[in-house]
């Protein structure tokens, strides 16, 4: 992260650091934030190798709970002379092809028989420098079944070096130009001591010494080209401040300077996103601890919530939206649709009447086919009287020589049909008079 404020950000966390010590561990929980760290409790488990791990695991668990922090994994400093350290330079090698380029020099870089190392590497920064820690297989199983036995749950196990690198850079950056520090220089050195140092052409030293202070100086400056004469700094003056420590802590220049390692490692385990430290540990056996690895998925699922929510707003905004303009336009084209249906009312009038008028038509020409078809049917001397003409049936009155004969003739026509005589047949010094009834071909029932 090289944006200041995603470094803010991430700058949030709490961690739990254990340094293992030659009799005893020493554990620190640090709790970060944006302004500043704390250090929330400190414990002190003594003689650890001598008692069953379930005990002293119990007083690491129960310890944990009393601080709220049960759900931490520990960050353990493995003793520095059970680990090797190395520096590798890789000119022009991208992070993805940096483990095949170790993995094929890893044999060349430690004294011990081939396959029988675990080793971690880290960039150290943006140099070309890769910090590689090798320790033996053995030695890594035999921490891992000792703390699984005990029951603490690890996120990695690293050396002094690694865990001091990252939290210097915690809240800022060392000395540009170098420096070299040893934890609790303060508090007076024993008799093997351990020296830390940066520099631009030695990007992280760390080593263990025996003897004068001076003459291990006097070689750590020179391997890393520091000028001549620099001092040792106390660790602790390097590290990020805590703003605030449990009751009983001892708050003298020498007892603070004693805290300088666990209170690194507490650091490095909060904020492993702002520089993870080496880590030996097998990646099947880490535990993610920080409760901030679900942040990105709370932030995701509530903006995904947030979207939906603005997805169903929008669209009940759209749909009123829609509403209204489709009731606007009904109220604007309402006038129009009234002048259409009165339109429609009206031709449909009209077409009624048209109807009428053709059917009038129609008629007239019937009935005087039917007078032609009459005509034609009943020759002289036979005459009609009356003719009553209706759309149904005609009824003809009339005189003839032989009125018997009608029926027959008007069946026989193509436009008459069921003909009967409606009164008997009245004889006449001229023939007889009839009266017939007739229905029309084609007429509704």
């Amino acid at each position: 992260m090289t944006q200041p404020w995603l470094r803010t950000i991430a700058r949030f966390g709490a961690g739990a650091g254990i340094v293992v010590g030659e009799r005893d561990l020493t554990v620190h929980l640090a709790r970060v934030r944006p302004n500043g760290a704390r250090l929330v409790a400190a414990l002190q488990i003594e003689n650890f190798r001598e008692r069953p791990a379930a005990e002293w695991g119990a007083e690491y668990t129960a310890w944990l709970k009393q601080n709220q922090s049960k759900h931490l994994a520990a960050l353990v400093v493995l003793p520095r002379h059970e680990v090797i350290v190395r520096q590798v330079q890789l000119p022009g090698v991208a992070d993805e092809d940096a483990a095949a380029a170790i993995r094929f020099q890893i044999d060349s870089l430690h004294p011990f028989p081939e396959g029988e190392v675990a080793y971690d590497f880290q960039r150290a920064g943006r140099t070309e420098t890769f910090v590689v820690a090798i320790a033996q297989r053995a030695v890594i199983d035999s921490y891992t079944a000792l703390f699984a036995e005990a029951g603490v749950p690890l996120s990695g196990l690293t050396f002094s070096g690694g865990a001091v690198y990252p939290a210097l850079r915690l809240f800022g950056a060392p000395p540009a130009e170098g420096m070299m520090a040893a934890p609790a220089l303060t508090a007076g050195l024993d008799e093997i001591y351990e020296l830390y140092g940066e520099s631009p052409s030695c990007r992280l030293f760390s080593a263990e010494f025996e003897g004068p202070l001076e003459h291990a100086v006097t070689l750590a400056a020179a391997e890393m080209r520091l000028e001549p004469g620099t001092e040792p700094r106390d660790l602790m003056e390097l590290l990020p401040k805590w703003h605030s420590a449990p009751e009983g802590t001892d708050f003298s220049e020498a007892g603070v300077s004693r805290l300088a390692l666990p209170w690194a490692a507490a650091l490095a385990a909060a904020c492993p996103r702002l520089g993870a430290p080496v880590n030996l540990l097998p990646a099947e056996l880490r535990t993610i601890s920080s409760r901030a690895v679900y942040v990105p998925t709370i932030v995701l699922g509530v903006i995904l919530a947030l979207l939906t929510g603005a997805l169903l707003l929008r669209q009940a905004w759209m749909d009123h939206r829609y509403s209204g303009l489709l009731a606007g336009e009904v109220a604007r084209l309402e006038p129009r649709a009234k002048q259409v249906a009165i339109l429609d009312k009206q031709i449909a009038e009209a077409s009624e009447r048209m109807q009428l008028l053709d059917g009038y038509r129609k008629r007239t020409k019937a009935n005087l086919d039917i007078v032609l078809e009459l005509t034609e049917t009943l020759p002289p001397p036979a005459w009609i009287m009356s003719l009553q003409i209706d759309p149904k049936q005609v009824v003809i009155g009339g005189e003839s020589e032989q009125a018997d004969t009608l029926l027959k003739k008007l069946d026989a026509s193509s436009r008459l049909i069921g003909s009967e005589f409606t009164m008997p047949l009245a004889r006449t010094s001229s023939g007889e008079i009839f009266r017939i009834k007739a229905n029309r071909e084609g007429a509704a029932k």
